[in-house]
């Protein structure tokens, strides 16, 4: 009857492999994050640099002639309007879930003569019924569209 003899424990070799696997990810990461903050920092920030040689004076652009249009949007219609979409102010697009009819919004557009400016409301028919948008510029009807079919989604534009 003999004494067992102790064996040494085998160590994982797989462990070790993970680890400096971990640790390769972490110096690709880093080596990453250097080189997009290099690209990224602008040149000022870096140190001095040479100075841009002198040139001609810069000089300012000249006045651009802008004009004002006053802007109306419509939507006339027996059981109002759903998703209501617009381009407002500054091109700015606005929505409204749901809003009663008769409904209108007016707003004031600048932009520079003689450029042709975008205009556009969307809505959708709740039904039964018509659901009629409607867009005057300047007091002059630009676009008009009616829709009868419930549930559909339609525009004015121009």
């Amino acid at each position: 009857m003999g004494v067992p003899t102790a064996t040494r424990p085998q160590r994982d070799c797989a462990g070790r492999a993970r680890s400096a696997g971990s640790f390769v990810v972490v110096l690709g990461v880093l080596a990453a994050a250097f080189a997009v903050t290099a690209y990224v920092v602008p040149r000022s920030a870096r140190g001095p640099g040479q100075e841009e040689p002198a040139g001609a004076p810069v000089v300012a652009p000249a006045a651009v002639r802008t004009v004002d249009h006053s802007v109306v949007y419509e939507l006339l219609g027996a059981h109002g309007a759903r998703n209501v979409t617009y381009a407002a102010a500054g091109s700015v697009l606005t929505q409204h879930a749901e809003v009663a009819t008769p409904w209108s919004t007016r707003f004031t557009r600048v932009g520079p003569a003689g450029r042709t400016e975008f205009y556009s409301i969307a809505a959708r028919n709740p039904g039964p019924g018509a659901l009629r948008c409607r867009i005057v510029v300047d007091g002059v009807v630009v676009a008009e569209k009616t829709e009868t079919e419930p549930d559909r989604l339609f525009s004015c534009a121009v």
